[in-house]
């Protein structure tokens, strides 16, 4: 019963999206409940390709004292207990993309299922979420002044005091969780340094908008040791009182 502009907005938004972030393919193919979610998304919002303010306004009916998303809180906690700071390669060795895909679509309808086991799965369902975000965790507007400070501790950190404060809080929160990861006890197990972290998630938090692949090429660099000096250098022990 919708205009038929409706859906044509939608796919407009969904085909723009897919050119930056690439098409999300699995081994099989989409469910009959994978397509009725896809078509219920077009009038109610996904936790994933939404902006961050949408995500929060969704969920303020089911958890309204939550200040951060649900979506990043609970993907976070289950990779952590599933042991995922004790296996080698987390967030670098790719979840199955069907099972990946199964929980996504458990999570768009507020659940986490219980038969979980593989670390793997929501850590590539978290890394996914922060990547298909509208907007990336850091503003375009500020993706000059990350890159330009990529080398100097003190300069990144203030770029993260400059934030939104929802985007402040999102990221202050991926900063604290990869920092459980950066600790030497884990690192000797998950293989998984300081280099390796940012080098992963980078990507999922800085968006270079240029065409040029040298400028890419450079920039990739710079996003990565923009991140690297964050894990290293920024106090986020008070996002243990915000969860």
């Amino acid at each position: 019963g919708l205009p038929i502009s409706t859906y044509a907005k939608y796919c407009y938004r969904k085909l723009q999206k897919v050119a930056i972030t690439g098409g999300k393919k699995g081994l099989r193919k989409p469910t009959v409940e994978e397509i009725t979610h896809a078509r219920n998304a077009i009038v109610t919002p996904s936790l994933f390709g939404s902006s961050l303010e949408e995500i929060m306004l969704r969920q303020q009916d089911m958890y309204p004292g939550n200040k951060l998303p649900w979506v990043q809180t609970q993907l976070s906690q289950q990779v952590l207990a599933l042991g995922g700071e004790q296996t080698e390669g987390i967030f670098r060795i790719p979840g199955d993309i069907d099972e990946v895909n199964a929980l996504k679509l458990q999570v768009d309808q507020w659940r986490i299922p219980s038969s979980l086991s593989d670390p793997n799965i929501p850590a590539s369902l978290l890394k996914l979420w922060y990547r298909e975000l509208e907007e990336p965790v850091i503003p375009q507007q500020f993706y000059k002044e990350c890159i330009s400070n990529y080398e100097n501790p003190d300069a990144a950190v203030a770029v993260v005091q400059l934030l939104p404060e929802l985007n402040r809080l999102v990221l202050c929160y991926l900063i604290h969780f990869l920092q459980i990861f950066a600790q030497p006890s884990n690192v000797g197990r998950t293989k998984m340094d300081v280099n390796n972290l940012a080098m992963v998630m980078a990507p999922n938090c800085l968006r270079c908008q240029s065409d040029d692949p040298r400028v890419i090429f450079e920039n990739t660099r710079k996003e990565m040791s923009f991140l690297r000096m964050l894990i290293v250098h920024l106090d986020t022990s008070f996002i243990k009182g915000l969860v």
